[in-house]
């Protein structure tokens, strides 16, 4: 079920002094299934522009298809396009106006023809899959916390069916974790249901961490439409229209391996000094070979630890590069000790329970003063 916009245009007041573009000559696709952002400065044109969406406003000039229908064709059923292209509205008071709950989210399926007791099937399980608690059905939705409104405003669309589902500042009015509860609740009916999601903010950190694709709008033109990666590598031009890219993406964990100390013992590793940044080990194999290890949050204590010979790691270098590739021989079991802090693990986590457990009651004697231990720097072979 997708809307194509072709070289749409929205005019207001047009032919007066007060005339003003609202949407340029904008053309786009929202195919099956996408979960889209749409973002952009107040006035930059979101509302608009979704508002063509389910034939709520006409444009000036272009067209807007349903499944390759204009639908504003004459005789187009534009009652039945509203039925599968839902919009919630940003202040969810505009939509609610029944006594309760569950009255509320009935409307829409009653109004599709449904009995009231088919309606409240299906208000019921749209009430449940945005969050709403039972107990909330019969009471008045305007007793309501304003994120529980937002809630069952959306589930008042939800309850139609609908084969896409556009939400206009869903988020606006929340705190922190209000924010994030809707927005979780939204992410959760996209993977569930399957339907087409068109997210509308102007906080460039709700919609970062959700939506596959981004069109932004400024001053009524889509500027850009593409992946958020894609989109957000054009920070410049986004902080000119007013719009900061998100301080968010993977966490980082560097692991720093210095061998050109043991140069003299190993010659190939002198000046040796690398990072490994969001490093993993994805196979570990080759002959097993023991090794004194040590670290040292651990002073005093060496065990000899059994490691393969050979891995294969991927992790990113300095310049944020991807690398997979094999490592052999002494350094492979080197970054086996030091990755092994990454997953909170230490080289005693792999000896024996037994051995484990003497070394825990002597570092228990030294930290009660009972065995004193001193700490010097040894060639590990």
């Amino acid at each position: 079920m997708s809307i194509e916009l072709k070289n749409v245009t929205y005019t207001y007041s047009p032919g007066t002094a007060y005339e003003s573009h609202a949407l340029k000559d904008v053309s786009l696709v929202i195919p099956d299934g996408q979960f889209i952002g749409i973002i952009g400065h107040t006035g930059s044109g979101k509302s608009t522009l979704i508002q063509h969406l389910n034939a709520l406003v006409q444009p000036t000039s272009g067209q807007v298809l349903y499944n390759g229908e204009d639908v504003w064709a004459e005789k187009y059923d534009r009652k039945q396009l509203r039925s599968e292209v839902g919009l919630v509205f940003q202040y969810p008071e505009h939509q609610l106006f029944e006594n309760d709950v569950i009255s509320d989210v009935c409307f829409g399926p009653m109004n599709q023809g449904l009995s009231r007791e088919e309606a409240e099937k299906e208000a019921k399980q749209a009430l449940t899959h945005v969050g709403v608690k039972e107990s909330n059905f019969k009471k008045s939705p305007f007793e309501l916390s304003g994120g529980q409104k937002k809630r069952v405003a959306i589930a008042g669309v939800l309850a139609m069916n609908p084969k896409i589902l556009i939400l206009d500042e869903p988020t606006a009015g929340l705190d922190p974790k209000g924010r994030d509860d809707i927005l979780d609740q939204i992410a959760e009916l996209h993977k569930v249901r399957g339907i087409t999601i068109v997210l509308v903010s102007h906080s460039m950190e709700d919609i970062a961490k959700y939506v596959e694709r981004l069109i932004v709008m400024n001053h009524g033109e889509a500027v850009f439409d593409d992946t958020p990666k894609k989109v957000f590598s054009h920070y410049k031009e986004l902080e000119t229209m007013g719009l900061a890219a998100p301080q968010i993406g993977l966490p980082i964990r560097v692991v720093v391996v210095d061998l050109d100390v043991l140069s003299e013992d190993y010659p190939e590793y002198k000046g040796f000094r690398k990072a490994y940044i969001n490093a993993h080990i994805l196979e570990v194999s080759g002959e097993e070979v023991s090794m004194e290890e040590g670290c040292l949050s651990l002073p005093g204590i060496h065990e000899s630890v059994k490691r393969g010979n050979k891995i294969r790691v991927k992790y990113l270098d300095e310049d944020l590069v991807e690398h997979d590739e094999i490592v052999e021989g002494y350094l492979a079991r080197v970054m086996q000790h030091e990755f092994d802090h990454l997953d909170g693990k230490m080289f005693i986590d792999h000896l024996s329970p037994l051995r484990k457990q003497m070394i825990k009651g002597k570092l228990n004697a030294m930290l009660k003063g009972k065995a004193h231990c001193t700490y010097k720097v040894k060639t590990v072979k």
